[in-house]
């Protein structure tokens, strides 16, 4: 009885490790490809918001100072 007992609950210890180390190593993958598609990507969307409203302010500047050059008043 204490053996059979004994060899059931060492089964379960081991399979829990096992389960364990497997779960720690999937994580550790899907963050290596987060970091992969995150590379690939290339810059964060916040970047480029901030610069498009910088191109407009700079070409709504552009077209400003080219009505002045030609003599139109705004």
């Amino acid at each position: 009885m204490n053996t059979t007992l004994i060899i059931a609950a060492t089964a379960l210890v081991i399979t829990s490790m096992l389960c364990l180390a497997g779960l720690r190593a999937w994580r550790g993958w899907l963050d290596y490809r987060k970091l992969e598609l995150a590379s690939r990507r290339g810059p964060d969307a916040k970047e480029d918001v901030g610069v498009r409203i910088e191109l407009a302010a700079v070409r709504e500047r552009l077209k400003k100072l080219e009505a002045i050059a030609s003599g139109v008043e705004l």
